[in-house]
């Protein structure tokens, strides 16, 4: 099961529905969270669970009696319900401690909305027009392929683009065959994105670092703006919307050109290479150097292996992660001395030992797939081994010249 991400050709009074919904949507979760947060605990027992059913309850009954809630029926019953199921799983998450307490979400950030079919599964046929449930038939910017079902879906803003995502029940048939499949290391960096044991180098086209002097400018001319203050309870003026839309615009390109990179560079290395080595990177102590603070984050390191690990089944490539603390940089591919005293100025990896001399980025790279068994921290994507096509011995029809014969 994988998810397609479709982006929505839409009107003026579309955009306006939908940023309603995700209005009402964002509405609820604050209402259900402020009546939980006000809530004596050690009074009422129960789970959260059964707290937030009972909040439920009580938001349909005030919703049908109060009439500053009257405007709420105008809307589909699945965008509440999904947000009501949305804040139960923030209230999950943060009990196994996997995210923080839940926030309350603002008008500011980037929207979105759940609804699903109450009766099942839906058909979506392939074409230029996706139907979606309880909400009505949009425009696509790109037609979708082929016909699929499904019942969820998400309906998310970044900028001003509108997407919609859903989950397909399907599974990619991964490839019979690598162009490589011995043990290759991936060493990230900062100067070159990632750097190969084979000698293959990636640059990132470094978004953020490139639409930096734009984003200054445009915040510069609009400083004197009056952005608004709610606590103070100062308006924000027309110029000002204008402004955070504009600037939503430009970040949301810079995200766009991030991600697309990320992608086809995963998909590339996956197809490409029957087995990959990464290390698994400290990011958060990397983030704690200001001086590098913003390259880490425009590089994008933790969606990059993050992408790598969920596409490494679909591509039959195999993935070790080596633990964080492995001195890849520091020690020696030649001979396995440990160089103590390596600062990040150093770019190239002299052993006072051996003699040899190479880049820093390549001399990690050559450590991380070289690593025994015993600094693998985690293994991910297939189990079996391919074999590049120059290897494969010739069958008896190959021979013949029939390898073709028989095929769909």
């Amino acid at each position: 099961m994988y998810a397609l991400k479709l982006e929505l050709k839409l009107n003026n009074k579309q955009r306006t529905y939908l940023a309603q919904c995700a209005g009402y949507s964002r509405f609820v979760f604050n209402y259900a969270l402020a009546f939980y947060n006000q809530i004596d605990h050690n009074d009422i027992k129960g789970s959260t669970s059964k707290k937030l059913d009972t909040i439920k309850i009580l938001f349909n009954k005030s919703k049908k009696k109060e009439p500053e809630l009257s405007w709420c029926s105008k809307y589909s019953s699945r965008i509440y319900q999904n947000a009501f199921r949305n804040l139960k799983t923030a209230f999950s998450r943060f009990h196994s401690k996997k995210a923080g307490y839940p926030n309350f979400k603002r008008k500011r950030n980037d929207c979105s909305f759940t609804v699903d079919s109450s009766n099942g599964v839906v058909l979506l046929a392939e074409g230029s027009k996706i139907k979606i449930p309880t909400l009505g038939t949009f425009r696509l910017k790109e037609s979708l392929k082929f016909n699929c079902v499904s019942q969820t879906f998400t309906i998310s803003r970044k900028g001003d683009k509108w997407y919609v995502a859903f989950a397909i029940d399907a599974e990619k048939i991964p490839p019979i065959i690598h162009e490589i499949v011995e043990p290759i290391g991936v060493d990230l960096g900062i100067k070159t994105f990632a750097v190969l044991s084979d000698g293959t180098t990636i640059e990132s086209p470094m978004p953020y670092r490139k639409a930096r002097t734009k984003l200054a400018k445009t915040q510069s001319h609009n400083r004197h703006k009056q952005m608004g203050n709610r606590r103070l309870k100062i308006p924000t003026s027309n110029n000002a919307k204008k402004y955070f839309k504009q600037l939503a615009k430009k970040h949301n390109r810079v995200a766009n050109v991030r991600q697309d990179f990320l992608q086809k560079t995963t998909t590339k290395l996956l197809k490409k290479y029957g087995h990959l080595k990464i290390e698994n990177l400290n990011l958060k102590g990397m983030m704690s150097n200001h001086k590098l603070a913003g390259a880490v984050t425009d590089l994008g390191a933790y969606e990059f292996k993050r992408q790598l690990i969920y596409k490494a089944p679909w591509y039959a490539t195999k993935i070790n992660i080596i633990d964080q603390w492995f001195p890849s940089s520091k020690t020696c591919s030649n001979c396995g001395c440990l160089k103590s005293d390596l600062t990040l100025k150093d770019r190239i990896f002299n052993c006072i030992d051996c003699g040899i001399s190479l880049d820093r980025d390549l001399n990690a790279a050559i450590n991380l797939k070289n690593t025994k068994d015993e600094v693998i921290k985690s293994r991910v994507g297939s189990t079996r081994t391919y074999t590049p096509v120059d290897r494969i011995p010739p069958t008896v029809l190959a021979e013949a010249g029939r390898e073709h014969h028989g095929q769909l």
